[in-house]
């Protein structure tokens, strides 16, 4: 099944050592599909997501949240999160009103 948007997300990986703190950035993807929202280690079906939202907080940076029936998930974005919401909303719309 092939995904209907994608929304590319940073996760800050911190590793702390009696010596050391190192923080390594990885670069994911969120994936909208029809039947569910895919994170790196999450699934959420879409009947759970109950809405999406983006605050931003400086020029470039945001957060995507995820509202769902078990919690609000964060994803740090560098991008516009326009189409993924947008396409998430529409996916809503049509299932509401077939």
């Amino acid at each position: 099944m092939s995904y209907l948007a994608a929304q590319p997300y940073s996760k800050i990986i911190r590793e702390v050592t009696s010596i050391e703190q190192k923080d390594t950035k990885q670069k994911r993807t969120l994936y909208l599909y029809p039947d569910k929202v895919v994170s790196q280690h999450r699934e959420f079906p879409i009947e759970n997501v109950i809405d999406m939202s983006y605050r931003s907080f400086g020029k470039d940076n945001g957060l995507l949240y995820v509202h769902t029936k078990s919690g609000l998930f964060t994803y740090t974005v560098t991008t516009s999160t326009k189409e993924f919401i947008k396409a998430y909303k529409e996916l809503v719309k049509k299932e509401m009103h077939p």
